[in-house]
């Protein structure tokens, strides 16, 4: 722990509702430098339990939200080094866990930078990213610290906390093509996308489809789905109106609502969610699909979702 985080805890006394007042920025800053709700979760814990057993040994006011940020970031880093290692022997493709944010769950998603920073397609290319480099694309894109508040989480100095930003958008170099289409617009395509599929419209289908559209599947080892990328419109096709043509499809209730910023659909049975579906759409093309299958990774948004299922 650095020295300067003692120094911030100098006087202050252990106050849960202290603490709740900055869970979910914590919970929303952990989520982005891991792509876990599981592992943010965890991450956020342990926060407060050092920040209550070091409080319990000072006297007198103080801030918590600096000492706070520190301790998660770096809490985070050390995650993210064996993180990468565990991925690397992923069965089939990572897919981030997804997210309802209707609710705030992730914090104020009010700009296109907010929302791009928790969005699916960016969390993947994030896994570029050495654990610095995310570390600072999170804090100076979602949350807009200032370079030197950066270098004193990170323990640099402002222009190399300005030089690891640099380095984190030119590896990600993705141009902001984000959802064309407004939010009502974006959830009538993933509606007519599964509608289709399980009705098995091909023209309906494929007219909704970009040429060079790509769908990702995570299954975690856990369920049957696709282990490789579907590339092109053609194979996609014939890959969903596959799964929509499953007897299983038939009694899947679809809702369409806000994940990790954009309209996607949970899919769900009487033995609760399923699967979600997310959608990237470039003028009314579906240009890529996210299938989150896993049984492990549903199950933070299913909790989130289940008072309204």
């Amino acid at each position: 722990m650095p020295a300067r985080a003692g120094g911030m805890l100098a006087g202050m006394r252990d106050d849960p509702e202290r603490f709740e007042a900055n869970r979910r920025r914590l919970f929303g800053l952990a989520y982005r430098l891991l792509g876990s709700a599981a592992d943010a979760e965890d991450v956020v814990q342990e926060a407060y339990l050092r920040w209550s057993n070091r409080a319990r040994m000072a006297a007198g006011p103080a801030v918590p939200e600096a000492w706070l940020t520190t301790v998660v970031t770096n809490l985070c880093l050390n995650l993210l080094g064996s993180a990468r290692s565990r991925r690397e022997r992923y069965v089939g493709p990572w897919l981030p866990e997804p997210v309802a944010t209707a609710d705030g769950a992730l914090g104020p998603l009010e700009t296109v930078e907010q929302r791009d920073s928790v969005s699916l397609g960016l969390l993947v290319l994030a896994e570029r990213l050495t654990p610095r480099e995310r570390a600072v694309f999170v804090l100076r894109e979602a949350f807009e610290y200032p370079y030197r508040e950066i270098g004193l989480v990170l323990e640099v100095d402002e222009a190399h906390a300005r030089q690891l930003h640099r380095r984190a958008r030119a590896r990600l170099d993705r141009p902001r093509r984000g959802q064309l289409v407004d939010r009502d617009a974006h959830a009538l395509v993933v509606r007519r996308f599964l509608s289709a599929a399980v009705e098995g419209d091909l023209a309906g289908l494929e007219a909704l489809l970009a040429e060079s559209v790509v769908s990702w599947a995570d299954g975690g080892g856990e369920v049957g789905t696709a282990r490789r990328p579907v590339e092109g419109r053609d194979r996609v096709l014939r890959y969903w109106l596959g799964l929509g043509g499953h007897p299983a499809a038939r009694a899947i209730r679809l809702d369409v609502t806000e994940v990790n910023g954009a309209p996607a659909a949970v899919l769900s049975d009487a033995d609760g969610v399923r699967a979600v579906v997310a959608v990237e759409v470039v003028e009314d093309r579906i240009v890529t699909v996210r299938l989150m299958a896993s049984p492990t990774k549903l199950s933070y948004v299913a909790g989130q979702l289940a008072p309204r299922m």
